[in-house]
């Protein structure tokens, strides 16, 4: 623990802080042990049977600091109280002040009277002028060790999953067809872009919300917005969270935080071509349902759940920041329970233009199961996807008062940025290593404890080689270190990648299976060398 006091320079016997910090780490315990899938698996599944993760099972240290300060409106309440610390009582200042009133006035309490010098001559004049005189004050202990408590036994685990996407819209089923090395990608059916060089992408083809989603919320929301409602209710149908659990929980401590790299483009796009004819014609809430943030509203306003509720919008880490920034919220003791992830639907004209423009795409449109190809020489750039991804975390305690499944325990994170370049990674991976360094610290995991990553690997040129570098330079000398990219199968689902892929880690704790990297036939040149990438 570390802990830091400032005194004010003004007065050099006023001693005590007018404002204190404390920081210390949250002690975690480990899950129980990982239960193993049993099922028979089928021979074209490409995979191998994994550890579960060694951190989970580990004792390891808290996810972040906290930070208590009490601030100057605790030392002016302190100083309304008039309370001296201990220095003070026996500090020259006291007797001087007490003089004021008695001769003697020390005898009381046994002390002998001392000599006055000026300077306690002058603090007797304001005693008795009714001056405003400083007093050194004590740190209010109460109320910073009632924060620390707040902070130190509050743990955060995973207790409901949901998901949309190109392999299933439930998560068992998704996992499934991971295993069994299935690829999402397919021919753009949505509309014609016979006239783009890139015609593929890991489009949802069978997506309906009945049940989950109002009939006239769905004829006129975004399928960012549907897919993240659906996602979202699924996780909380996953994590037990029944209408009977719903009249017993505290609404006001639940939030939602789930955010979109694009949000609703559709929408937009058709309120620009409406416009084309006349303002009449747009559709009325062409602008809130465009909003990134407006589908975790939709979701509240749903469940009634009066916590937390914003989105981030950070591109493809989008998700990776609201799921962060969402268990804060719980360490913080200002939520029990969040639902987080991400969103994004960006598979029309604009949005597929907009990338082919930025030439990022592949385009092997003869063979699209073959087109996303992660850290294999061949690649040619990542390929669309769409969906959604949502985790159900809750802080233990709160999880286990309601007897709830425990997927997983979550640990920690960190936030960087390589402040580089726009699209480009850093040539030396400064900032993915330092993010990775920082998570290891605050979330207290040994980096030789780590078997399994789920990386970003979009199948582009340079990104997925310098992420693997990175990787490799922080955590590569455990050598039952396992890598994978659920992209091989998926494609790149922009702000929603991150949520999608920690469904499929979680998964993976769970069953203690991991997923095949397809289409890695012919590794780049560094990472032929290791065998950590499936």
């Amino acid at each position: 623990m570390m802990a830091s006091s400032v005194a004010s320079p003004l007065c050099t016997w006023l001693v005590a802080a007018c404002m204190s910090a404390s920081c210390e780490k949250d002690h975690f315990l480990k899950l129980p042990s990982i239960f193993r899938c049993s099922r028979r698996l089928s021979r074209s599944a490409r995979r191998r049977k994994v550890v579960v993760p060694q951190f989970l099972n580990a004792g390891g240290a808290g996810l972040v600091s906290s930070f208590c300060a009490s601030g100057i409106q605790n030392w002016l309440n302190s100083c309304l109280t008039f309370e001296p610390c201990e220095e003070y009582y026996n500090s020259e200042g006291l007797a001087s002040s007490l003089s004021c009133f008695s001769e003697n006035a020390f005898s009381l309490f046994g002390h002998k009277a001392e000599p006055v010098t000026r300077r306690q001559r002058r603090m007797n004049r304001a005693a008795i002028s009714g001056k405003a005189m400083a007093v050194a004050v004590k740190p209010q202990k109460d109320t910073i060790a009632k924060k620390k408590s707040l902070t130190e036994k509050r743990r955060i685990v995973v207790t409901g999953v949901g998901v949309v996407s190109s392999l299933g819209h439930d998560a068992d089923i998704f996992y499934s067809n991971l295993l069994e090395g299935v690829s999402g990608i397919s021919q753009i059916e949505t509309f014609d872009c016979s006239e783009f060089p890139t015609r593929i992408a890991g489009e949802i083809k069978d997506f309906s919300a009945d049940g989950w989603v109002a009939p006239k919320l769905c004829k006129r929301a975004d399928k960012f917005m549907l897919y993240m409602l659906t996602a979202g209710k699924k996780a909380l149908a996953d994590g037990g969270i029944t209408e009977d659990v719903m009249e017993e929980i505290d609404k006001a401590k639940c939030g939602v935080l789930i955010g979109s790299a694009l949000g609703g483009m559709k929408v937009f796009n058709d309120a620009i071509e409406a416009l084309r004819v006349s303002y009449k014609k747009m559709n009325p809430f062409c602008v809130p349902f465009a909003t990134t943030n407006m589908g975790s509203a939709m979701l509240a306003m749903d469940l009634g759940w009066m916590g937390p509720n914003y989105s981030i919008s950070t591109a493809c880490a989008t998700s990776n920041f609201c799921m962060l920034n969402a268990a804060n919220h719980i360490i913080r003791g200002e939520a029990d329970i969040m639902l987080c992830g991400g969103s994004d639907s960006a598979i029309i004209p604009i949005g597929l233009g907009g990338f082919v423009a930025c030439r990022a795409l592949s385009q092997k449109n003869g063979d699209p199961t073959r087109a996303s190809r992660p850290w294999d020489v061949d690649r040619d750039g990542f390929v669309m996807g769409e969906g959604a991804g949502v985790l159900l975390l809750e802080e233990l305690e709160h999880a286990k008062r309601r007897d709830a499944k425990i997927y997983a325990e979550f640990l920690g994170g960190s936030f960087t940025c390589d402040a580089y370049h726009m699209i480009e990674p850093h040539p030396e991976g400064a900032g993915i290593v330092l993010c990775i360094e920082k998570a290891l610290a605050q979330s207290g995991v040994a980096r030789e404890d780590i078997n399994y990553i789920n990386a970003h690997a979009t199948s582009t040129p340079a990104a997925d080689l310098k992420e693997f570098e990175a990787i490799m330079r922080c955590i590569g000398r455990n050598p039952e270190l396992k890598m994978n990219s659920t992209k091989s199968m998926v494609g790149h689902l922009l702000g929603a990648a991150g949520a999608v892929e920690a469904v499929a880690t979680v998964k993976a704790i769970q069953t203690g299976w991991i997923h095949p990297n397809i289409n890695l036939e012919n590794p780049d040149k560094g990472v032929c060398r290791t065998p950590v990438c499936l």
